[in-house]
Protein backbone atom coordinates (compact mmCIF):
# COMPACT_ATOMS: atom_id res chain seq x y z
CA UNK A 1 0.00 0.00 0.00
CA UNK A 2 1.39 3.44 -0.48
CA UNK A 3 0.62 6.86 0.84
CA UNK A 4 2.11 10.05 -0.02
CA UNK A 5 4.35 8.60 -2.63
CA UNK A 6 5.73 5.84 0.80
CA UNK A 7 5.36 2.18 0.45
CA UNK A 8 4.16 0.64 3.39
CA UNK A 9 4.11 -2.74 2.28
CA UNK A 10 7.70 -3.51 3.90
CA UNK A 11 7.95 -4.75 7.78
CA UNK A 12 9.71 -1.84 9.78
CA UNK A 13 13.15 -3.09 10.65
CA UNK A 14 16.41 -2.12 12.70
CA UNK A 15 19.76 -2.38 10.88
CA UNK A 16 22.30 -2.34 14.14
CA UNK A 17 25.96 -1.02 12.28
CA UNK A 18 28.64 -1.91 14.88
CA UNK A 19 32.42 -1.33 15.10
CA UNK A 20 35.06 0.56 15.55
CA UNK A 21 35.30 4.47 15.83
CA UNK A 22 35.61 5.49 12.29
CA UNK A 23 35.21 2.14 10.52
CA UNK A 24 32.34 3.69 7.76
CA UNK A 25 29.35 2.45 9.75
CA UNK A 26 27.58 6.23 9.45
CA UNK A 27 28.57 6.95 5.78
CA UNK A 28 27.09 3.30 5.04
CA UNK A 29 23.96 3.90 6.94
CA UNK A 30 23.45 7.12 5.07
CA UNK A 31 24.17 5.41 1.34
CA UNK A 32 21.80 2.51 2.28
CA UNK A 33 19.09 5.41 3.45
CA UNK A 34 19.35 6.79 0.26
CA UNK A 35 18.76 3.82 -1.43
CA UNK A 36 15.83 2.48 0.34
CA UNK A 37 14.08 6.27 0.11
CA UNK A 38 14.31 5.65 -3.66
CA UNK A 39 12.63 2.37 -3.22
CA UNK A 40 10.10 4.49 -1.11
CA UNK A 41 10.86 3.20 2.15
CA UNK A 42 10.40 4.85 5.25
CA UNK A 43 14.14 5.83 6.56
CA UNK A 44 15.24 6.60 9.91
CA UNK A 45 19.04 7.01 10.88
CA UNK A 46 19.86 7.40 14.40
CA UNK A 47 23.61 8.36 14.46
CA UNK A 48 25.49 7.64 17.16
CA UNK A 49 26.76 11.08 17.93
CA UNK A 50 23.92 12.72 17.68
CA UNK A 51 21.72 11.03 19.88
CA UNK A 52 24.48 11.30 22.40
CA UNK A 53 24.26 14.66 21.80
CA UNK A 54 20.33 14.88 22.99
CA UNK A 55 18.65 11.50 24.68
CA UNK A 56 22.13 10.23 25.70
CA UNK A 57 23.55 14.00 26.45
CA UNK A 58 25.23 13.73 30.63
CA UNK A 59 26.36 9.65 29.55
CA UNK A 60 30.06 9.06 30.11
CA UNK A 61 31.76 6.36 28.52
CA UNK A 62 31.97 4.23 31.20
CA UNK A 63 30.82 0.85 30.89
CA UNK A 64 27.50 1.51 32.32
CA UNK A 65 26.90 4.61 30.40
CA UNK A 66 27.76 2.95 27.59
CA UNK A 67 25.31 0.26 28.33
CA UNK A 68 22.61 2.74 28.77
CA UNK A 69 23.07 4.51 25.79
CA UNK A 70 22.88 1.63 23.63
CA UNK A 71 19.89 0.45 25.59
CA UNK A 72 18.42 3.94 24.84
CA UNK A 73 19.06 3.78 21.19
CA UNK A 74 17.39 0.11 21.04
CA UNK A 75 14.37 1.45 22.15
CA UNK A 76 14.19 3.81 19.60
CA UNK A 77 14.85 1.58 17.16
CA UNK A 78 12.66 -0.83 18.24
CA UNK A 79 9.53 1.91 18.67
CA UNK A 80 10.58 2.97 15.37
CA UNK A 81 10.98 -0.62 13.16
CA UNK A 82 8.05 -1.80 15.39
CA UNK A 83 5.71 1.37 13.86
CA UNK A 84 6.90 0.02 9.74
CA UNK A 85 10.12 2.85 10.01
CA UNK A 86 13.38 1.07 8.88
CA UNK A 87 15.77 2.18 11.76
CA UNK A 88 19.20 2.05 10.60
CA UNK A 89 21.96 2.60 13.70
CA UNK A 90 25.86 3.32 12.86
CA UNK A 91 26.42 2.88 16.69
CA UNK A 92 30.06 1.70 18.17
CA UNK A 93 27.77 -0.84 20.82
CA UNK A 94 31.01 -2.05 22.14
CA UNK A 95 29.43 -4.73 24.62
CA UNK A 96 27.91 -7.64 23.17
CA UNK A 97 25.63 -8.35 26.51
CA UNK A 98 24.50 -4.51 25.39
CA UNK A 99 23.74 -5.45 21.76
CA UNK A 100 22.21 -8.95 22.68
CA UNK A 101 20.01 -6.90 24.75
CA UNK A 102 18.46 -4.83 22.06
CA UNK A 103 18.34 -8.14 19.72
CA UNK A 104 16.04 -9.73 22.88
CA UNK A 105 14.03 -6.40 23.13
CA UNK A 106 13.41 -6.57 19.21
CA UNK A 107 12.72 -10.49 19.63
CA UNK A 108 10.19 -9.87 22.27
CA UNK A 109 8.23 -7.37 19.63
CA UNK A 110 8.29 -9.53 17.02
CA UNK A 111 10.06 -6.69 15.31
CA UNK A 112 13.42 -7.62 12.90
CA UNK A 113 16.65 -6.44 13.94
CA UNK A 114 19.66 -7.41 12.03
CA UNK A 115 23.31 -6.88 13.36
CA UNK A 116 25.84 -5.73 10.94
CA UNK A 117 29.46 -6.09 11.89
CA UNK A 118 31.57 -3.15 9.80
CA UNK A 119 34.76 -4.76 10.61
CA UNK A 120 37.60 -2.64 9.72
CA UNK A 121 40.90 -3.25 11.00
CA UNK A 122 41.90 -0.51 13.88
CA UNK A 123 44.76 0.57 11.73
CA UNK A 124 42.24 1.43 8.62
CA UNK A 125 40.04 3.44 11.47
CA UNK A 126 43.22 5.02 12.87
CA UNK A 127 44.16 5.94 9.40
CA UNK A 128 40.36 7.39 8.35
CA UNK A 129 40.66 9.43 12.08
CA UNK A 130 36.97 10.98 11.24
CA UNK A 131 36.65 12.79 14.21
CA UNK A 132 40.56 13.30 15.28
CA UNK A 133 39.86 10.77 17.87
CA UNK A 134 42.62 8.43 17.33
CA UNK A 135 45.33 11.16 17.07
CA UNK A 136 43.99 12.48 20.48
CA UNK A 137 44.50 9.07 21.98
CA UNK A 138 48.38 8.87 20.95
CA UNK A 139 48.79 12.46 22.39
CA UNK A 140 47.42 11.20 25.34
CA UNK A 141 44.68 13.60 25.40
CA UNK A 142 42.00 11.30 25.98
CA UNK A 143 41.65 7.95 27.34
CA UNK A 144 38.76 4.79 26.70
CA UNK A 145 38.58 4.37 23.30
CA UNK A 146 37.19 2.04 21.93
CA UNK A 147 39.62 -0.93 20.04
CA UNK A 148 42.57 0.85 21.41
CA UNK A 149 42.94 1.45 25.21
CA UNK A 150 39.31 0.15 26.10
CA UNK A 151 37.28 -3.32 24.49
CA UNK A 152 35.37 -4.00 21.40
CA UNK A 153 34.19 -7.13 21.76
CA UNK A 154 33.49 -7.83 17.62
CA UNK A 155 29.97 -9.83 16.92
CA UNK A 156 30.83 -13.83 17.06
CA UNK A 157 27.50 -14.25 14.66
CA UNK A 158 26.77 -11.23 13.00
CA UNK A 159 23.82 -11.30 10.07
CA UNK A 160 26.66 -9.79 8.09
CA UNK A 161 30.25 -8.92 7.66
CA UNK A 162 31.37 -6.08 5.90
CA UNK A 163 35.17 -5.09 5.34
CA UNK A 164 34.72 -1.33 4.14
CA UNK A 165 38.81 -1.42 3.95
CA UNK A 166 37.98 -4.02 0.89
CA UNK A 167 35.35 -2.36 -0.98
CA UNK A 168 33.77 0.88 -1.88
CA UNK A 169 30.69 2.81 0.33
CA UNK A 170 28.73 1.67 -2.30
CA UNK A 171 29.83 -1.99 -2.64
CA UNK A 172 29.47 -2.06 0.82
CA UNK A 173 25.42 -0.48 1.10
CA UNK A 174 24.62 -3.06 -1.92
CA UNK A 175 25.76 -5.99 0.22
CA UNK A 176 23.32 -4.29 2.85
CA UNK A 177 20.55 -4.35 0.11
CA UNK A 178 20.72 -7.64 -0.55
CA UNK A 179 20.64 -8.56 2.76
CA UNK A 180 17.48 -6.62 3.70
CA UNK A 181 15.88 -8.01 0.36
CA UNK A 182 17.21 -11.82 1.18
CA UNK A 183 15.60 -11.48 4.08
CA UNK A 184 12.31 -9.81 2.60
CA UNK A 185 13.04 -6.54 4.59
CA UNK A 186 13.60 -4.56 0.98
Amino acid sequence: MKQQGICTCWPGTTLWLTGLPSAGKTTLAHELAGRLRADGRRVEVLDGDEIRSFLSAGLGFSRADRDANVQRIGLVAEVLARNGVMALVPVIAPYAVSRAAVRRRHESSNTPYLEVHVATPVEVCSERDVKGLYARQAAGEITGLTGVDDPYEAPEKPDLRIETHTQTVQESAAALHTLLTERGLA
